[in-house]
């Protein structure tokens, strides 16, 4: 049998640094913020900000928010976007009638 001579360690470098530069190129910061809804049951919170999202419908105070993420959990609904100051907006908007939120981070 015949033994490799090389290793494989300066291709895994070279991919690594590769894979580097391109996550360095195509990310972008992401802020989230998670909204508590407690013992309130809302079954079409995540329809409204879908809504929201694809400007059918206005929030008093936020303007849309084109790239918004929801995601909807037993207690609470997460919400995440590029735009931090909409969504500090936002959190603030359900903040104001009565939710806890986690903040955005």
């Amino acid at each position: 049998m015949a033994k490799k001579t090389q290793k494989p360690d300066k291709h895994v470098v070279v991919a690594r640094s590769v894979a580097r530069r391109w996550v360095a190129r195509v990310a972008e910061p992401e802020y989230r913020v998670k909204v508590l809804l407690g013992t309130r049951e809302i079954k079409n919170l995540p329809s409204l900000l879908r809504s929201f999202r694809d400007s059918r419908v206005a929030m008093q105070d936020v303007p849309a928010i084109g790239d918004l993420g929801i995601k909807e959990h037993f207690d609470s609904i997460e919400l995440w976007s590029k735009d931090r100051e909409n969504l500090v907006k936002l959190a603030a908007w359900f903040e104001k009638r009565g939710f806890d939120t986690t903040g955005v981070w």
